[in-house]
């Protein structure tokens, strides 16, 4: 099967691209893996698929494959790149749509200066909704690993996320306690663990160790998540600008019972077709 993308990226988040409206396309798990990765495919973090809405009222449905093949509920940056998309290939004339995924309906708008917000939703904290294991909602709590435990904000912003306070976030340990917090047993479908470090009540640096793709160098829902998690604790105050290893976005949330406002760019690197493979039997 031979498909048309588009490659593009959210703050070095990066995504293929891909329009099922316009062309038939069904991936299965072998050609996600193959088309995200680095060597013998593209090379993306998430495959994104563009699809016909199946719900009056809403102009498109929106899947998000994570590299290792597994299909997600959220995707900040890729919201932001698929309204983009959308926009450049003529799919739509709107500059704010209204989009159907796994954890609900959001609103992506293509501002005037080529930035994108985003609504992304409600956060919700109650345990049942992340999943995770607990006794009652809490701002914050801790996970313990044997010896180690570490305090965590658990929220669900449409995807599971588990954010906690570092001092210092380049020498947090991402690559070694990351995968941890992702496949703790109190977490029944996985998360996404957020590595914080508050610089002002105003900003943060962050890092993200992506459930089912690794580190990133930016993560649209786990800024969100750290966002609201920080203004929860008491140590910011909104808006918040979120500082990634691959730049800076805008996050915005009044409080309880309000949408979270995610804004920064969306950036088309190239359009290309590439022949994938027959999908190997499970």
């Amino acid at each position: 099967m031979r498909i048309r993308f588009t490659k593009m990226h959210g703050l070095g988040n990066d995504f293929v691209v891909i329009d099922a409206v316009g062309q038939a396309v069904e991936l299965g798990v072998s050609q996600v893996r193959f088309l995200a990765d680095r060597h013998f495919g593209v090379g993306c973090d998430q495959v994104l698929v563009v699809e016909p809405s199946t719900h009056a009222g809403v102009d498109f449905r929106y899947r998000i494959f994570n590299s290792d093949g597994g299909e997600v509920e959220q995707c900040g940056n890729g919201a932001r790149c698929f309204v983009r998309f959308v926009h450049d290939k003529g799919l739509t004339a709107k500059r704010e749509i209204r989009v159907e995924t796994r954890s609900g309906v959001i609103a992506p708008r293509l501002e005037d200066d080529g930035q994108v917000t985003v609504d992304m939703g409600v956060p919700r904290f109650a345990p049942e909704a992340v999943p995770f294991l607990s006794e009652g909602e809490q701002v914050s709590e801790p996970l313990a690993f044997g010896d180690q435990c570490v305090d965590v904000s658990v929220l669900s912003m449409g995807n599971p996320h588990a954010v906690q306070v570092v001092a210092d976030v380049n020498r947090a340990p991402v690559a070694t306690l990351g995968p941890r917090i992702e496949a703790h047993p109190r977490f029944p479908a996985r998360v996404n663990a957020g590595f914080m470090q508050v610089v002002d009540r105003g900003r943060i640096r962050l890092r993200v160790y992506e459930r089912g793709a690794g580190e990133t160098l930016a993560c649209g829902t786990g800024a969100c998540a750290a966002v609201v998690a920080g203004i929860r604790r008491g140590l910011l105050d909104s808006p918040v600008d979120v500082h990634t290893r691959g730049g800076m976005l805008s996050i915005a949330w009044a409080g309880p019972g309000e949408p979270v406002m995610m804004t920064g760019p969306a950036v088309s690197v190239f359009d290309a077709e590439i022949e994938l493979p027959r999908q190997e039997a499970s």
